[in-house]
């Protein structure tokens, strides 16, 4: 097999960050099959079940995706029971999300399995520099909204 040249693709931050997320999220794919959740399902649970009646329009944006896209993964956590869909009194039209005690005990299992599965991913990396990287993540983050 011929290899492929792509220094030029290594010289951009993006590109590293990329093929990293790539190794992270294809162990996160295995390690949240067992449980029959997707990552964005369980990034929905998760925030959920830390934000008990947080509306659906928050959690688009703080996932960062768009209203129907979100519809459908809060239908699915919806059927398998792990959350409620109440509206707000207030606002007729904004549901509040909350767990349900099986949404809440799903949560502390796939919790302890995507902790482990970080802790095995990243033995490798000394604390300090896990600490130094995730500084850095969060200057870009936050750079990319004007906050730097």
């Amino acid at each position: 097999m011929t290899k492929i040249n792509d220094e030029t693709l290594r010289t951009f931050v993006g590109y590293h960050m990329k093929r990293s997320f790539n190794v992270i999220q294809s162990d996160l794919i295995e390690t949240l099959r067992p449980f029959d959740l997707r990552m964005l399902t369980y990034s929905a649970l998760v925030l959920i079940v830390d934000n008990p009646g947080l509306n659906q329009s928050r959690l688009s944006q703080i996932m960062d995706i768009e209203r129907p896209n979100l519809v459908v993964i809060i239908d699915e956590l919806e059927e398998r029971e792990l959350i409620t869909r109440e509206r707000v009194p207030t606002d007729r039209r904004s549901y509040a999300l909350h767990p349900t005690e099986a949404g809440r005990a799903l949560y502390r299992e796939t919790l302890d399995a995507v902790t482990q599965h970080e802790a095995e991913l990243l033995s490798g990396i000394a604390p300090e520099q896990l600490e130094q990287m995730i500084a850095t993540l969060k200057l870009i983050e936050s750079a990319k909204r004007g906050q730097a």
